[in-house]
């Protein structure tokens, strides 16, 4: 899965992790540490949004 940051639109995926900031491939973003930071902008892990869960609200008001 992919997760976005609200202020600036970096992503965290999955399957690449972020291994410059310590984060190996394949790490599940629940196992992220909490005071993880977007490393562009520096919020806080609570400023992301899982983007498939994003896409599928998008899709069902898209069709009302």
């Amino acid at each position: 899965m992919k997760y976005v940051c609200d202020a600036c639109g970096w992503i965290y995926d999955e399957e690449e992790g972020y291994p410059e900031g310590g984060i190996a491939p394949g790490t599940a973003w629940e196992d992220v540490p909490e005071d993880f930071e977007c490393p562009l902008c520096g919020v806080g892990k609570e400023h992301f949004k899982n983007i498939d869960a994003l896409a599928a609200y998008v899709v069902a008001h898209a069709e009302q």
